[in-house]
């Protein structure tokens, strides 16, 4: 096995998989157990060495197996251990009732569970396979837990959080600490539930990275080891012409900076060349605010038509700041017809509001007809551009953003960034990443545009389409960490060089 599937999301169901060919190879799931237990205890005494009174709640299932095992085991390492269970032990059955009867205490009744009462409590009541609101006694435990000052350690997944979609099911437990086992789930990263796992710490249990050539998972958390041998560097090329000629479109007198952020962006994302189109009326005011970004006159579909016969604007952004309508349309669908590669964005998304067919059989037919196996488009929508062109996906009930996002990509043929803190990016073919990396200092005017920019220079560049936009997300986000709080859109862009070295460093390459 390569290390393809080393960031590998595995859902509830593909979990549960693992440990049944786990199992089939030899291994108990006794043992599993054990070593899960273990971890979770190691990890108590380890991260909360300080504790010496510890409540721990046991569920009707396997995660209450885990449970009764980290009591065990921590009661045998010296501490004041309360076991409360939500069933009784008799209501046991298979591995969790063998832990269970490895449990020289008593089990308590959930209800007599009072979190002030311990200084570390260990949630072990349900796992990420919960598939129904929380409810009764476990959820007035939940609430009590979450009212108190005293810290949690979830066993795999806070209770109450859906490991396949990070939603919360009615009440779910806001832990500080997390462990999981062999690979985290979605509901790791999907909100919700990324910020009710506190800290994540994926333990090993012993099962093997084999089982995922059988598996075969097609969601990933976005790290570079997805797409470092595709990303494209400087070193790479011999001049500026051979890292691509980006192309971002203006707005009006008075609707120019979106559009500057963008093309700032893609310059220093690392496009060799990029251009803004302007309108004449706005010609002046941009050209007032730019350096080595170049300017052209763009007001028609005529002129856009003229310009683009130069096969050097390998790379387009449309939308930001741009206003909503029928030039647009005109706009995008020229530049498809080109087999250029086109992020659309913001007032671009939504002008396609009352004919997303019209746009998306327009790029799957261009893309053929040029014979490209990669899609031209790229869609950055963050939630509410979302709903606006795919609004049957958005109605539908029990899916997840996750699910919204690849549905949204084989409906249309293109790469669907669908932004927020929790990104996810998602392919026709079925393959999608989770974004896990930036703060919540994202959260600003003008961060899309920044980030159209840094995916139109990756498209540029020639990037293959959804390792362009997984790599630009994580870059986006990399330059807000770097960057730190008071971050505001205009910093993004002077950040992406200590990114850049980054990720030199980590591919060996000079600079």
């Amino acid at each position: 096995m390569t290390d393809k599937y080393l960031h590998a999301l595995l859902t509830p169901r593909e979990m549960g998989q693992a440990d049944r060919l786990t199992i089939e190879g030899g291994v108990p799931g006794t043992t599993l157990m054990e070593r899960a237990g273990a971890a979770v205890a190691k990890a108590a005494l380890a991260q909360f060495a300080g504790a010496r009174r510890i409540a721990v709640l046991a569920g009707p299932g396997n995660n209450g197996g885990d449970a009764y095992v980290v009591a065990r085991l921590l009661r045998d390492a010296g501490r004041d251990v309360r076991l409360y269970g939500l069933v009784d032990p008799s209501g046991l059955s298979g591995d969790a009732a063998a832990a269970a009867s490895a449990w020289r205490a008593p089990t308590l009744s959930l209800d007599g569970f009072e979190p002030e009462d311990a200084d570390l409590v260990v949630d072990g009541l349900f796992g990420a396979g919960l598939a129904r609101p929380v409810d009764g006694d476990a959820a007035v435990a939940i609430a009590r837990a979450n009212d108190a000052a005293t810290p949690v350690i979830a066993i795999d997944l806070p209770s109450g959080v859906s490991g396949a979609s990070g939603e919360a099911l009615g009440t779910a437990v806001r832990a500080d600490l997390t462990v999981t086992f062999f690979r985290r789930k979605p509901g790791h990263l999907l909100e919700p539930g990324r910020s009710l796992c506190g800290r994540t710490i994926v333990a090993d249990i012993g099962i093997e990275e084999a089982v995922l050539d059988h598996i075969k998972p097609q969601t990933f958390a976005n790290e570079p080891v997805l797409w470092m041998k595709a990303f494209a560097s400087p070193a790479d090329a011999g001049h500026k012409y051979d890292r691509g000629h980006a192309v971002v479109f203006s707005g009006g007198p008075s609707q120019t900076g979106a559009a500057r952020l963008s093309a700032q962006a893609a310059l220093r994302a690392g496009a060799g060349l990029v251009t803004l189109f302007s309108p004449a009326a706005a010609m002046q005011v941009n050209a007032s605010h730019l350096t080595a970004v170049m300017l052209k006159r763009c007001n028609n579909d005529a002129d856009l038509v003229s310009l683009i016969d130069d096969a050097r604007y390998n790379a387009f952004i449309l939308g930001p700041g741009f206003g909503v309508g029928e030039r647009a349309r005109l706009f995008a669908a020229a530049i498809l017809a080109k087999g250029r590669r086109l992020v659309l964005d913001a007032d671009a998304i939504s002008s396609f509001q009352e004919t997303p067919d019209l746009l998306f059989a327009t790029a799957k037919e261009a893309a053929s007809r040029h014979g490209l196996a990669e899609p031209l488009l790229v869609l950055t929508p963050h939630e509410g551009e979302f709903k606006r062109l795919f609004p049957e996906i958005t109605a539908e009930s029990g899916h997840s953003k996750l699910d919204r996002a690849r549905n949204a990509a084989g409906r249309s043929g293109a790469i669907v960034v669908l932004k927020g803190r929790d990104t996810v990016i998602a392919a026709p073919d079925g393959r999608a990443t989770i974004n896990a990396n930036g703060t919540p200092w994202l959260a600003t005017a003008g961060t899309g545009d920044v980030l159209a920019g840094i995916v139109a220079a990756q498209l540029a560049q020639g990037m293959p389409s959804f390792e362009a936009a997984c790599a630009s997300v994580w870059m986006h986000g990399r330059a807000a960490e770097l960057f730190g709080p008071g971050l505001i859109s205009e910093d993004l862009p002077a950040t992406l060089p200590k990114v850049h070295a980054e990720l030199q460093a980590l591919s060996g390459r000079k600079g």
